[in-house]
């Protein structure tokens, strides 16, 4: 089975409280060898917080070949980066900032060599990471960093909704500037790859607009007209079932409703926004989230990164009560794309 690494996310998050109920599941081990990527400390404490200090044990490892993947036993590469009588749970701290920055880096080393056959991302905490000293806007530019890759993008997905990005973590008003031909016909290619290797044999792609209404033939902006046009139009010409450019407003719905596989979202609101609508419910009458799903997937890459879609939630950390769900289908997601590559 292939092997599988996790990062624990930023130590005082709920990476690792949500790590723990997700691989609590024998399930799991049904389909893949998991392996966490962070400190024991950590770990054992995130296993008392969710109260399974009955059901589950932390087996710390310093190399991939001693670990036994088995149920009930939780193997994690220990980095012994975390001081557990210091950390504050749910505070922005360089020690944790620190931390969830080395976990990435080494995950992303262990996928190089080969060692593990897809990574999985938990939440860090921006802030945290740059007052550590580690400049990076997110998680898809470290790997971007260190696997050298220079076209790239993200992909949503929750359910039968997939979305990438044109571009994601600039200001709205570079967003625009970067809707150019070459770039979202970039993007067209590289979403419809990502179908391809999830196993969907013609993958429909909807392309949305920038402006309202795509537009309105000029009338509300030229950018359907001169940049993604053409790029849908050059899409085609390649075999690529492109649609577009469609009214941002219905293609998500239109979407949903199987009309595509998968959306090219002009910048990072107008995808997010629609999956997290979908994936995130909130339950109003018992003040808590009864569903945070959706993964974010890097592609691009020469490895395989799937994520959970939602921050550190500090507001929840040390409470045990946060929703594994979006790790788990992250964890889904990143079988799934190992055992495609390895056919």
């Amino acid at each position: 089975m292939k092997i599988i690494g996790i990062t624990m996310g930023d130590p005082a998050s709920i990476g690792p409280e949500i790590t723990v109920k997700a691989l609590a599941d024998a399930k799991v081990y049904e389909r893949c060898n998991p392996v966490v990527v962070g400190d024991v400390s950590v770990m054992k404490d995130a296993v008392k917080i969710v109260g399974m200090e009955d059901k589950i044990k932390i087996h710390g490892i310093s190399k991939i070949e001693d670990a036994v993947f088995q149920p009930g036993v939780i193997d994690v590469y220990d980095m012994g980066l975390v001081d557990i009588q210091e950390l504050k749970r749910g505070e922005v701290s360089v020690i944790a900032g620190h931390a969830a920055f080395e976990y990435v880096k080494k995950v992303i080393e262990l996928a190089m060599n080969y060692e593990v056959d897809a990574t999985v991302t938990n939440a860090l905490n921006k802030e945290a990471m740059n007052l550590a000293g580690h400049h990076y806007s997110g998680h898809t530019e470290i790997y971007a960093e260190f696997t050298g890759t220079e076209k790239y993008t993200m992909m949503l997905a929750h359910e039968n909704l997939r979305v990438v990005h044109v571009s994601t973590h600039v200001s709205l008003r570079e967003a625009c500037d970067r809707v150019k031909k070459e770039r979202v016909l970039e993007v067209i290619r590289i979403a419809y790859q990502a179908c391809k290797e999830l196993g969907i044999e013609n993958p429909k792609v909807g392309v949305a607009g920038l402006n309202p209404h795509s537009g309105e033939n000029g009338m509300f902006g030229r950018e359907e007209i001169e940049e993604i046009t053409p790029a849908i139009e050059a899409a085609k010409t390649e075999g690529i079932l492109a649609d577009g450019p469609v009214p941002p407003d219905t293609i998500f719905s239109k979407a949903r409703g199987g009309w595509y596989d998968i959306v090219v979202a002009m910048y990072h609101d107008q995808g997010h926004i629609p999956l997290k609508v979908v994936g995130f419910v909130y339950n109003q009458e018992e003040k808590k989230w009864d569903a945070v799903a959706g993964v974010n997937i890097t592609l691009g890459l020469p490895i395989i990164r799937a994520s959970v879609d939602h921050g550190t939630a500090f507001d929840q950390a040390g409470s045990g009560e946060a929703s594994e769900l979006s790790l788990v289908n992250a964890i889904d997601y990143a079988i799934r794309m190992a055992e495609s590559k390895s056919i």
